[in-house]
């Protein structure tokens, strides 16, 4: 199994930027597809940035594109989520998922999840 934990949640105004941590413990090694999600009050969950491991390979959502960019650091077996040009339609509890099967990592379902981490941006 694969534990994940989020970090760098916070409140920041429209415009700022924070970025998101996700360390990975566990059977890391079975790891093909890592993402984000997001979900505000009252919406289901969306689908935010996703990656490849041990690839170049990254997708975004379009509401995102320009403004996020998701990384991974394999040395310290964590994921990122830069956000920049923050707005308040960004404000969600955001989660680190990674899955074993392989595929087109923008799409099905994910095998692993974290507790989420809150975002919050004011105007």
């Amino acid at each position: 199994q694969v534990q994940l934990v989020e970090s760098g949640g916070g409140s920041v105004q429209a415009g700022g930027s924070l970025r998101l941590s996700c360390a990975a413990s566990g059977y890391i090694y079975s790891v093909y597809c890592m993402g984000w999600f997001r979900q505000a009050p009252g919406k289901e969950r969306e689908r935010v940035a996703a990656i490849v491991t041990g690839g170049i390979v990254t997708y975004y959502a379009d509401s995102v594109k320009g403004r996020f960019t998701i990384s991974q650091d394999n040395a310290k077996n964590t994921l990122y989520l830069q956000m920049n040009s923050l707005k308040p339609e960004d404000t969600a509890v955001y989660y680190c998922a990674a899955r074993s099967s392989g595929g087109y990592c923008y799409a099905g379902d994910y095998n692993y999840w974290g507790q989420g981490t809150q975002v919050t941006v004011s105007s």
